[in-house]
């Protein structure tokens, strides 16, 4: 969960994804930073998120990305 947090932090420094649950929802992260942590996510954790995983359920939050590479990473 750290490298995650890394990730996310470099992308967007503003924003708090200890707390926000609406990354998404709220316009918080626009399409260029979900690009930037899907390319980050798919090299630190050899996943392959797929476009039927770029959902808003998966990147509301950085518990839901954590889950989702959890979830990846089993397959």
């Amino acid at each position: 969960m750290d490298q995650l947090m890394e990730i996310l932090t470099e992308v967007n420094a503003d924003v708090d994804f200890e707390t926000c649950d609406t990354l998404i929802d709220d316009g918080i992260l626009d399409s260029f930073d979900i690009v930037s942590i899907v390319g980050e996510l798919n090299d630190t954790f050899d996943i392959d998120i797929t476009p039927a995983d770029i959902v808003p359920e998966n990147f509301n939050s950085a518990e839901a990305m954590w889950d989702m590479i959890q979830r990846l990473q089993e397959l």
